[in-house]
């Protein structure tokens, strides 16, 4: 009895974890429409203007919750400077000017890069069977944006990605990582001091704040009637998702599960943006496609599998 409690908390958090990365990874999907729309810094300030509209209850504080102190409020600024504007420019720009192949494949080194992080930072231990884990998420994620049918594209997203500077787009995929794996580390800190919702609800008030300067730049020379109904639809669920229900979900998984082992779920954002293409978007599966979410799965098999109790 007393041991079936910590068990079902953990694969509680284990799905928590797991559906946030692929919510993730399918909004990043079906986000091309709304880059096309909307420029990609006023399409940042509508996702958290529209995101603090729907949680300002949110923001208060908790009976059993500590008054935040300056380190508190200096990571929760961090938190959302870094891994919630920052990787949200970076990815979107990034994908713009490289190949989605070039992008998949530096995308694998998301969960290498968290396991190295809370290491250094948090002085978490790095078990064998985490390595593993996070070498199968890396050869997956590899060999799923190796795949020939990855390169499938329209002719004009493969025109215009080779026309630009794909350098400079593998740069800013690169940096996306690197904000996603201070995401993770950070989070993974403020999980002791406040609750999921108000942490959700604090980064994705500074995003809207960092973000306003150059919102309401492009919003003063922007056509809004020219949007169809259907893209304003697809703005909302792609602003809850973003900045409500993965921040959420993350959070509270990673109260519960340590950074290193949090980040190999990282893997599922480009297997899940993927079936998203096969599924939604009506690309081909091929087979090396089928053998990478195999491995990637296999990782978080390893990652997840509860060990023996001392």
């Amino acid at each position: 009895m007393n041991s079936a409690a910590p068990v079902s908390g953990r694969l509680a958090a284990y799905g928590c974890l797991a559906l946030s990365m692929s919510l993730v990874g399918g909004y990043v999907a079906l986000s091309k429409p709304l880059v096309a729309a909307f420029p990609v810094l006023l399409l940042a300030w509508l996702r958290f203007g529209i995101a603090a509209l729907a949680m300002p209850h949110w923001l208060k504080r908790a009976p059993d919750e500590p008054p935040m102190t300056a380190r508190t409020r200096w990571l929760v600024f961090l938190e959302s400077f870094l891994g919630n504007f920052l990787f949200s420019i970076c990815m979107l720009f990034g994908v713009s000017l490289t190949s989605a192949v070039s992008a998949g494949v530096i995308m694998a080194s998301i969960p290498a890069c968290v396991a190295v992080a809370s290491w250094l930072f948090l002085r978490e231990r790095i078990t064998v069977r985490i390595g593993l884990a996070i070498a199968c998420a890396a050869f997956g994620i590899g060999l799923l944006a190796l795949s020939p049918s990855a390169s499938h594209a329209p002719a004009s997203t493969t025109a215009s990605s080779s026309a630009s500077m794909p350098w400079l787009g593998n740069l800013l995929v690169f940096c996306a990582v690197l904000c996603e794996t201070a995401y993770a580390v950070i989070g993974k800190s403020l999980t002791g001091r406040l609750g999921p919702k108000r942490i959700a609800s604090l980064i994705n008030l500074w995003g809207f704040m960092l973000s306003m300067p150059f919102g309401i730049w492009f919003a003063l020379q922007f056509d809004f009637t020219a949007v169809r109904f259907g893209t304003w639809a697809l703005l909302v669920a792609y602003a809850l998702a973003a900045s409500i229900w993965t921040v959420w979900l993350w959070m509270t998984g990673l109260r519960h599960v340590p950074a290193a082992q949090a980040g190999v779920f990282a893997v599922l954002l480009p297997v899940s943006a993927a079936l998203v293409g096969v599924l939604v978007l009506g690309e081909n599966l091929s087979s090396p496609q089928l053998v990478a979410f195999v491995v990637a799965l296999i990782g978080v098999v390893l990652a997840t599998w509860p060990g023996r109790r001392r």
